[in-house]
């Protein structure tokens, strides 16, 4: 017997995650009181200026992320959005995280709004590509990794502070956001802009909708959520999807 009522196979799911779903396997979040920003300065991290000041500091620092990321495993609220899509759920994640563990707990599709971690780009010829195991040994403190197609400086293919986010990933997630039935919030301190403001995007152009938030703390999205779940993430969304009752 499936765990999961059938009417979930009627609704248009999206999901907008954050670091919160990610910190259970033991992925830092940015904010909170052990955030990485209260350990970094973000203008010598994480800005198009600081790799340009100094390439191979951003990469000692990535090269950290990468293998602390790279050693956390997915937790139950993976889990249960990669069984609900193979379910046969109409669901959708939009996630804030730049980590892989969505995807390494079975799910097939997902938008990376803010970029991937484990991918490179190009700063000459803009192609990205997936990090190899060759790149995560441990590279030393003047590692600035160059493109096999025409050596160029490769970056981390994420979006960092004063950058945009992809056009195509924007168009799609308002669209998306316009036909969902039910809006699952999960993790994101909504904060950030632009995706901080798709809540209140979807309830302006789609009144119907649900919105449900699964966070630790209280957020500016509480304030339009139709209800917010508090707890450790990864038992109180397994429990709703699992106990979910139209």
């Amino acid at each position: 017997m499936n765990k999961f009522h059938p009417q979930l196979q009627q609704l248009k799911i999206t999901v907008l995650s954050g670091a919160g779903i990610s910190h259970p396997s033991g992925v830092p979040t940015f904010r909170g009181k052990d955030g990485l920003w209260n350990q970094y300065n973000v203008h010598e991290l994480a800005t198009p200026s600081a790799f340009e000041n100094n390439p191979s500091l951003i990469w000692e620092w990535y090269h950290w992320r990468i293998n602390l990321i790279r050693k956390a495993v997915p937790n139950g609220a993976h889990l249960i959005l990669a069984e609900l899509e193979k379910f046969g759920s109409d669901i959708e994640i939009l996630t804030q995280n730049v980590d892989d563990l969505q995807e390494r707990a079975g799910t097939k599709t997902m938008t990376h709004l803010h970029g991937e971690i484990m991918k490179t780009k190009c700063l000459n010829c803009n192609i990205s590509s997936r990090i190899n195991e060759a790149f995560l040994k441990d590279p030393g403190s003047s590692f600035i990794p160059k493109c096999s197609d025409c050596g160029g400086v490769l970056r981390p293919a994420v979006v960092w502070f004063g950058e945009s986010l992809d056009q195509n990933n924007l168009v799609s997630s308002y669209q998306r956001l316009k036909v969902t039935d039910l809006l699952i919030i999960v993790g994101t301190s909504a904060v950030v802009y632009p995706v901080a403001e798709f809540p209140s995007f979807a309830k302006r152009h789609n009144p119907d909708i649900e919105i449900l938030e699964f966070n630790i703390e209280t957020t500016p999205i509480s304030r339009i959520a139709s209800k917010t779940f508090f707890g450790s993430i990864e038992n109180t969304l397994d429990d709703f999807f699992t106990s979910y009752v139209p």
